[in-house]
């Protein structure tokens, strides 16, 4: 091969190499433009995701959850048929469960909302799902946890009329 008067081998590599690396630069820059819009597409999210029966259950739930919450313990509390320990136990738990479905709505937020994660329709659809489950969880955890606390105020209350009334019988 001739080469022209002035010109080095190492220019022509040189030449060959930047040509190359330039290609594959301008290759990759437009392969990471297609990723990005792929991820900002997952920070979206889609009309059908927002809509989900779930998501307006979710929101439901947590509305029964403070409403019923937030009178257990002066009703509990009004009866006079629970001690202060008892009363201190029922709040602890009333305050955990409030707090944990606080942060279920949280993550539902999280979820729903554009731009805070990375996340296909089918991942958000699950993250929902997880969500459901750990409120209605919580829900029916609430209700057994008042059923109790009801039937245990109605035997005591049952026990101090009968205690009065056999005060009553024996003349005391």
């Amino acid at each position: 091969m001739k080469w022209r008067r002035g010109v080095s081998l190492a220019g022509i590599y040189y030449k060959v190499l930047t040509k190359g690396y330039n290609t594959i630069k301008t290759i990759s820059e437009g392969n990471f433009s297609i990723h990005k819009v792929f991820l900002d597409g997952l920070l979206q999210v889609s009309p059908g995701v927002r809509k989900y029966k779930k998501v307006a259950d979710i929101i439901k739930y947590q509305l029964q959850l403070v409403k019923t919450v937030k009178p257990a313990i002066p009703k509990f509390r009004a009866t006079g048929l629970f001690n202060e320990t008892e009363l201190n136990y029922m709040a602890k738990v009333y305050g955990d469960l409030f707090n944990r479905s606080f942060q279920q709505l949280e993550a539902l937020a999280m979820v729903i909302t554009a731009g805070n994660l990375r996340m296909s329709d089918d991942e958000r659809l699950k993250a929902i799902d997880r969500i459901y489950f750990n409120i209605s969880d919580q829900l029916a955890f609430l209700h057994s946890f008042n059923t109790e606390n009801n039937i245990l105020a109605i035997q005591r209350g049952r026990v101090m009329v009968d205690t009065k009334l056999s005060k009553r019988l024996s003349g005391l």
